[in-house]
């Protein structure tokens, strides 16, 4: 899916996780905005790398538990920005807050993503 819809990893330190995706052929719906349902593939993208990136995987695998996404201002074209943030890192669960931003950082959408994080057998 990464690949498929152009998501590229832009940025990352101690408290966030960044990625773009271009508003395109392949995440427009019908009437050339981006679509709602990328702007999530997005934000669970973003959350559950970031997600990954804070436990043993070796030990652990996590899994997205339930996402929700507020669609808040349309995209026509260029790219989106989305940013990832924790809210709660949990031994069991862990709660990534996700905005994203159009070209002129302005937020488009915000989203909240829960992960159950899960051991290994």
């Amino acid at each position: 899916m990464v690949s498929h819809l152009g998501i590229e990893f832009t940025g990352i330190g101690n408290e966030y996780l960044e990625a773009t995706m271009p508003v395109d052929h392949r995440t427009k719906q019908p009437m050339g905005l981006l679509h709602g349902g990328a702007s999530v593939v997005l934000a669970e993208t973003l959350g559950s790398v970031a997600s990954s990136l804070t436990i043993d995987t070796k030990k652990y695998t996590c899994v997205g538990l339930e996402i929700n996404a507020n669609h808040l201002k349309s995209v026509r074209e260029g790219f989106v920005r989305g940013v990832a943030k924790p809210i709660h890192l949990g031994k069991s669960t862990q709660v990534w807050e996700v905005k994203i931003f159009n070209l002129e950082d302005q937020l488009s959408c915000i989203s909240r993503i829960t992960m159950a994080i899960l051991e290994k057998k």
